[in-house]
């Protein structure tokens, strides 16, 4: 058998572990952001507010439906026994733009909300970036199982983070750069429909671009793993110190 047609081992081992750090981020990901239920959870509430208002005009009754459906969404996780944080999450979000507007009597001010916590999200993005603690790293250290150790033990990660948290903080402001004068110049049915027409693929794109820099990086450091390691040794070491000792 010539080098030719000998199978590349190397190559096929760097490919299964391609696809088993795509996998693996892929997996966190999903966990973290909620997946594809997660997000149109997410839009569910926002969608009904701004059909029944373009139908009615009546602040009430679209408000009172998607706070009503939010809730609804969260019963059902309960019932399945699913995760509820992204549902508390959008119930939480729901009842404060509920809550604004009904006490200022503007519809438009059930997106204020959601829209304030876009830009300081935005911003937390850019900042913890600039001051070395990517805010992307904060959310998925854990889920990872690495927690801070990408920080100080893992550069080619943390510099992963740091591009993801970008593109997060940059796609959010551009969002942000389109709603915000749509906030003062457009109706509230121009405003709704927008929002929701923005609320899954800028989502998408940043989550898309977070799982392209991560399953470029080096895997994460698990430290769970090593601090189990660490317990099993000094177990070892003190069961060896007790027999040395009965000797």
């Amino acid at each position: 058998m010539t080098s030719l047609d000998k199978p590349n081992t190397q190559e096929q081992d760097d490919d299964g572990h391609g696809r088993h750090a795509r996998a693996v981020t892929e997996a966190a990901l999903f966990e973290a952001f909620g997946g594809i239920r997660g997000t149109v959870e997410t839009v569910l509430p926002g969608l009904l507010f701004v059909t029944i208002y373009t139908i009615n005009k009546d602040l009430h009754v679209s408000a009172i439906a998607a706070l009503g459906l939010s809730l609804v969404l969260v019963a059902v996780r309960l019932v399945r026994r699913d995760t509820v944080k992204h549902a508390f999450s959008g119930v939480f979000g729901v009842a404060f733009g509920v809550v604004f507007a009904m006490m200022t009597g503007n519809a438009k001010d059930f997106y204020l909300p959601g829209m304030l916590y876009t830009l300081g999200l935005a911003l937390a993005y850019i900042i913890t970036t600039l001051a070395g603690v990517p805010l992307i790293g904060l959310i998925l250290g854990p889920v990872f199982k690495e927690n801070l150790s990408w920080r100080t033990r893992n550069p080619g990660r943390k510099k992963a983070y740091a591009k993801a948290s970008w593109a997060w903080g940059l796609i959010l402001l551009a969002k942000c750069a389109i709603l915000f004068p749509l906030y003062w110049w457009a109706d509230t049915t121009q405003l709704g429909w927008v929002l929701v027409t923005l609320k899954i693929p800028p989502f998408l794109l940043a989550v898309y671009l977070t799982w392209v820099f991560l399953a470029k990086a080096p895997p994460p450091i698990d430290v769970f793993a090593e601090m189990e390691e660490q317990e099993r040794a000094e177990e070892a070491r003190k069961a060896a110190a007790a027999r040395d000792g009965e000797a």
